[in-house]
């Protein structure tokens, strides 16, 4: 720890990548091997499976490394690009009329570059009442002057939330990278790092724990492995897991231990609202219907992320008095 310590900043950040990658390559080396066995149609797909989550994640590290290294400017408009793929699956999974169509415009060229513009300029306090406040009450003004009453709340309401999940959950991420906490400046690459891993063992722990555990499911109609307990054991793994790498955060380990429990909490709890979404849109997931809207998935992909980013980012701010 104290030859960690004595690194530089950009030596320790330097240092996270060089294992993040080799994780991910030792990963690799061994999927790559175990493909050379014989196995059985459940375990082929299994394997399948393994190998697309896999090469995402590969993605998601290198657009982690490159937004590091190339600055604040790059990263802030990095993820500004995935909050618009996100919000245009979203859009083109739910229901809209000809009417909506200048709300939509407002909500991605004007909405979404004006969030992230105030927070590369690391105006907080600016940013988080920006689209809960001013957008909220502008969505249904323009939509209201289009003239078409018909299901006007339901599809007011609809834009919204796809906002507020893809734009405002989504820009807290970098919000991260630019916070200057007491005598960890220019490390906001920890804390991205921290909160991925935390939501992502929550997310894995969870799906584990609800096959293992007797389930006894909170809402049957929109998911069958979330329950109680098994989202308890994803909270608790992640809280876990959030300890070991206190090293990594600004945090004490009792405070990385709380702060990993309220990321990995509400992740679980933002996938679960987004299977609810996709309940309600007809579709199992969001890149189920590719060859029709242009979905990919992003969205089944960083939909506990937005959830927890908000939360975990104005949690430090509170915990530190910033």
């Amino acid at each position: 720890m104290t030859s960690l310590r004595s690194l530089s900043t950009n030596q320790q950040v330097g240092l996270l990548f060089v294992t993040l990658f080799g994780v991910l390559a030792l990963a690799t080396l061994v999927a790559f091997a175990r493909s050379f066995r014989e196995s059985n149609e459940a375990q082929s797909a299994l394997q399948e499976r393994f190998g697309r989550e896999l090469s995402v994640v590969w993605v998601g590290a290198l657009l982690f490394w490159v937004a590091w290294a190339a600055g604040p400017f790059v990263s802030t408009l990095l993820f500004g690009f995935v909050s618009f793929f996100a919000l245009r699956e979203f859009v083109t999974l739910t229901h809209t009329r000809r009417a909506d169509h200048r709300a939509l415009l407002l909500a991605f060229f004007v909405v979404l570059p004006a969030q992230y513009v105030l927070v590369g300029m690391r105006l907080f306090n600016a940013f988080t009442v920006f689209i809960p406040v001013y957008v909220f009450f502008a969505i249904p003004v323009i939509s209201a002057l289009a003239n078409d009453p018909l299901h006007f709340l339901e599809r007011t309401a609809k834009i919204q939330w796809g906002i507020a999940v893809c734009v405002f959950g989504m820009s807290h991420a970098p919000a991260l990278l630019l916070l200057d906490l007491p005598r960890w400046q220019e490390r906001g690459a920890f804390l991205v790092f921290y909160l991925v891993v935390v939501v992502a063992t929550a997310q894995v722990v969870q799906e584990l724990a609800s096959r293992r555990l007797r389930r006894r499911p909170v809402a049957r109609a929109i998911s069958r492995s979330f329950s109680w307990r098994a989202w308890g054991a994803g909270a608790g793994a992640a809280a876990a897991v959030g300890t070991l790498l206190f090293w990594t955060t600004p945090f004490k380990p009792l405070e990385a231990l709380v702060m990993g429990a309220i990321a990995g909490a509400t992740g679980s709890l933002g996938e679960f609202v987004m299977k609810a979404l996709k309940r309600d849109a007809g579709v199992r997931n969001w890149r189920g219907t590719a060859s029709v809207t242009g979905a990919v998935g992003l969205l089944d992909r960083v939909a506990p992320l937005c959830f927890a980013a908000p939360v975990f980012f104005h949690s430090v701010r509170w915990y530190y008095a910033i």
